[in-house]
């Protein structure tokens, strides 16, 4: 008997918790920032410390409003002689137009490459397990980066990702992973009007830099204490679903915005006001939504 859509499902989510798995982003946006100035230019609008970034490695940012909203959500690429931003399609706008009326007169030259570079994610796994070279983390969150020029240079990757014993992972099982991982995703988790605070995106700001757009409205929220909404990683033994309220003693605080089932439980990320922080959370039936930080 073959196997059902479920226990592909199951294999593939099993394969990415433990890095023998890899998932094809090469319809991920994929912009090269290539010139003199780039790596300095980009540093002074992106929120993470892309001057520190040393080739092969890579970073989440962000690039924000004048008031500290979220316009885009980007991995930062390092290559010897460029950097290459990725971006996940189902965003709003395009990296490469939001960052276009920046360049001005610096010395920086952008160049849409989605068409020209295939890209791989080996998630919860590093380099040295899989023998490739590669940018660490990748652009689902822990794990590995593969990025190579399209036709035979990414059929060769391909190719040795599964003699290197890898199963090619679907969409839904890294949707799975990430909300395990408790990596919060624009669209289902956070959009446009959020700020970083509210999404759980702090550690994608370097608060030692000298300017970043939005800077000014960031420390100024921080100074504040805290923001209005949180996210939380929450599971519980009652399977719920994206948009079920989130209680405490009774009173709706919040709501879920992502869910995956796990064997014996269900795992997801929770918008709740912050007044509840720190309070017992629960679903409509009174089931208890428990911290998910060491779920998987």
């Amino acid at each position: 008997m073959g196997m059902t859509d479920h226990d592909t499902f199951a294999r593939d989510l099993a394969a990415l918790l433990t890095g023998r798995a890899f998932v094809d982003l090469s319809h991920y946006r994929k912009v090269r920032v290539h010139g003199e100035d780039a790596v300095g230019w980009l540093h002074d609008l992106l929120t993470a410390d892309i001057g520190g970034l040393a080739p092969g490695r890579s970073c989440r940012s962000l690039l924000l409003t004048p008031t500290g909203r979220i316009r885009a959500d980007v991995q930062v690429l390092r290559r010897d002689d460029d950097v290459v931003l990725t971006q996940e399609p189902a965003q709003p706008d395009h990296i490469g137009l939001l960052l276009g009326p920046y360049v001005l007169s610096s010395a920086v030259s952008l160049e849409d490459a989605t068409g020209e570079l295939a890209l791989f994610a080996v998630p919860d796994a590093a380099a040295a397990t899989i023998g490739l070279p590669g940018f660490e983390p990748s652009s689902l969150g822990p794990g590995l980066d593969l990025l190579s020029a399209q036709g035979k240079p990414a059929w060769r990757v391909q190719d040795a990702l599964m003699k290197a014993a890898l199963v090619e992972a679907g969409a839904a099982s890294a949707e799975a992973w990430r909300i395990v991982h408790g990596i919060p995703r624009m669209g289902p988790d956070f959009d446009q009007r959020s700020l970083p605070a509210e999404a759980a995106l702090d550690a994608t700001i370097d608060t030692t830099k000298g300017c970043f757009l939005g800077q000014e409205s960031v420390a100024r929220i921080a100074n504040l204490g805290h923001p209005p909404r949180v996210l939380r990683h929450v599971r519980c033994v009652a399977p719920f679903v994206p948009g079920a309220p989130v209680f405490v003693d009774g009173e709706a605080v919040g709501a879920v915005t992502s869910a995956a089932p796990l064997a014996d439980a269900c795992v997801g990320l929770a918008r709740i006001e912050w007044r509840a922080v720190g309070a017992r959370l629960t679903d409509n039936d009174g089931h208890p939504f428990e911290d998910a930080s060491s779920a998987g």
